[in-house]
């Protein structure tokens, strides 16, 4: 049986967070060959609360932020290779949508994933732009 789990990053223990930094750089910067700064600092905002899924390990990972106007962002979702297909991304953002505080969630979705985050009430909210040479589109959902 999966587990989901969420904790502010500062609370994490030593090992969660590195599985969650180490499958983010897996899949974001090996698989999808993104050089970037992926830990920019914005983990360790207060606030900031990371989510994850795994049986022992983390198999799934997303970020939630909170911005200073009030708004939160999702980001940094993602599943490893061999858990992918199981629901554990879609487990994580119900997730993360409950934990929400605020009236307004934006992301910037990758664009083939638009319909997928469509099921979860985002819409576009913006023209489609590249990030490290990936076609994203913003999306928001409201209350």
């Amino acid at each position: 049986m999966v587990s989901i789990f969420s904790a502010p990053t500062r609370n994490l223990d030593i090992v969660t967070l590195h599985e969650i930094l180490r499958l983010r750089q897996d899949v974001f910067v090996v698989e999808q060959e993104c050089a970037y700064p992926d830990i920019d600092g914005r983990d360790l905002e207060p606030g900031t609360v990371q989510f994850w899924a795994g049986q022992g390990s983390v198999d799934a990972t997303l970020r939630l932020l909170r911005e200073d106007d009030g708004t939160e962002r999702i980001g940094r979702v993602a599943t490893a290779r061999h858990a992918r297909s199981q629901g554990l991304g879609a487990q994580l953002m119900e997730a993360a949508i409950a934990e929400s505080r605020s009236s307004s969630i934006a992301i910037n979705a990758q664009a083939h994933l638009e319909q997928w985050y469509g099921r979860f009430g985002f819409v576009r909210s913006g023209d489609d732009f590249l990030e490290d040479a990936i076609p994203h589109v913003p999306m928001t959902r409201t209350r």
